[in-house]
């Protein structure tokens, strides 16, 4: 009988350092969904850039327009 209840008793967890663990693991996430975003951004426009060459163009740095 006292098995049973030893086995039912299951040992805390310490939550705390769950909860920190959790929290860093979502960082991470975050931090690398953003690192991808800004990668993608990139390669677009550099992909942008070499189309522009490949078509003979002298000229194909991105102009700034002044705003309105």
């Amino acid at each position: 009988m006292a098995d049973s209840e030893e086995e039912k008793r299951a040992p805390p967890e310490d939550e705390g350092n769950r909860n920190v663990e959790n929290a860093v693991m979502l960082g991470f996430f975050v931090v690398l969904v953003v690192a991808g975003i800004w990668l993608l951004g990139t390669m677009a426009d550099l992909r942008k850039v070499q189309d522009c060459a490949a078509q003979g163009r002298r000229n194909c740095a991105t102009i700034d327009a002044p705003a309105r």
